[in-house]
């Protein structure tokens, strides 16, 4: 029972954050969202999935892609963050 409403907010999340991808106004705000469906809906889409599960090792292998997904995520948001401003802030100086 549990599992089943994890995997639910986990789908509430990732569609919600789907949609501030589409409607947010600029690059910043629209990463903050994509960055939200890494971090939250995966993970309780895969914490649910792995309490459907019940303990086994495929329990022990989505608890590992969480983490991976949580390291993976937040440096991935660091660097396109990091390198839109680099870009931006080259093409200002250049025009």
């Amino acid at each position: 029972m549990i599992g089943s409403v994890l995997v639910f907010l986990g789908i509430c999340s990732v569609i919600i954050s789907s949609v501030g991808v589409i409607r947010f106004p600029d690059f910043y705000t629209r990463l903050h969202a994509a960055g939200i469906t890494d971090s939250s809906g995966a993970t309780l889409l895969l914490i649910g999935f792995a309490l459907q599960n019940g303990f086994s090792i495929n329990t022990v292998k989505i608890i590992l892609l969480i983490l991976i997904i949580w390291v993976a995520s937040s440096t991935n948001g660091y660097i396109l963050a990091r390198t839109y401003y680099k870009v931006k802030k080259k093409t200002v100086k250049e025009g």
